[in-house]
């Protein structure tokens, strides 16, 4: 009975992460494997943050038309998310090169990176809806802009309290099992099908941490890099669950302040002038 009940036990908690390094690959390749990454990593947040600097933090799209939206969210994306998806990416990528040479290894790859990439894209076309309607009403009545606000941290905390949040960041934060269903999947599109599946848990995982870019701004940097560095420990270290429920409840803390506390919304102000200009 006791055996029975620590099994169960064991069974509702989190299961620890393999790790930024995942355990899964040898040393000498996971050293090569993110350099590779960082060479993704540090081009995408010089660019964003060359763009933020151009633009600076206003309400709604800030005059972006769709693909360029798209294509600037794109790299955000990537930037933010590549670091904490990687004990995944690197082992599943591994495996393409075992079992494909030539143009089929780097045709497999594309399918499991453009797998991925096309759900955060499909993610974009929601945001920059949600964009485009907060940043019209800001424009029509400013003082909506606090209540906005005041919703979108409440959204963002209730997600980040709520079962669908948990159900993600455990699949997430748990590679191997995600590898071994990976393994079966079968053609067509074999490839693909698994960046998909994974994009979906991982817009699952981060969808209320966007939110916030509403009331704190698209383009603010500083807004982009905390969360990045919350995405990252929230999936990798060994207290990533509790870390994600600290951060609901913050959410619901900022939802109160917001209506009153203008400068917890830099997103849903007057335009602040480019980075260049201060």
């Amino acid at each position: 009975m006791r055996h029975l009940r620590t099994s169960v036990f064991a069974s509702t908690r989190s299961p620890a992460p393999t790790g930024a390094g995942g355990g899964l690959l040898p040393a000498r390749e996971l050293a090569v494997a993110w350099s590779l990454i960082l060479l993704v990593v540090v081009p995408a947040w010089v660019l964003t943050v060359g763009q933020a600097r151009d633009m600076g933090v206003e309400p709604g799209t800030m005059g972006m038309a769709l693909p360029l939206f798209l294509l600037l969210w794109v790299t955000m994306m990537a930037s933010m998310m590549l670091p904490s998806m990687a004990p995944v990416a690197l082992t599943w990528v591994r495996g393409i090169g075992r079992r494909s040479s030539g143009w089929g290894r780097a045709v497999r790859t594309l399918e499991f990176v453009g797998g991925y990439l096309l759900v955060w894209t499909a993610f974009g076309l929601l945001a920059y809806a949600a964009l485009a309607f907060t940043g019209d009403l800001v424009d029509a009545h400013p003082v909506a802009g606090r209540w906005i606000g005041a919703v979108a941290f409440l959204l963002a905390g209730l997600y980040q309290l709520g079962p669908l949040k948990n159900v993600c960041l455990r699949h997430c934060r748990d590679p191997m099992s995600q590898l071994v269903r990976y393994a079966g999947f079968r053609q067509p599109a074999r490839d693909l099908r698994v960046g998909i599946h994974h994009g979906g848990y991982c817009v699952g995982c981060c969808a209320g941490l966007m939110v916030v870019l509403v009331p704190l701004g698209l383009m603010n940097v500083a807004a982009m890099a905390g969360l990045a560095v919350v995405i990252f420990v929230e999936k990798l270290w060994s207290r990533g669950p509790l870390l994600a429920r600290v951060v609901g409840v913050v959410f619901l803390a900022l939802a109160v302040l917001a209506p009153f506390q203008d400068w917890l919304l830099p997103g849903l102000r007057e335009s602040a002038p480019p980075m260049d200009g201060m």
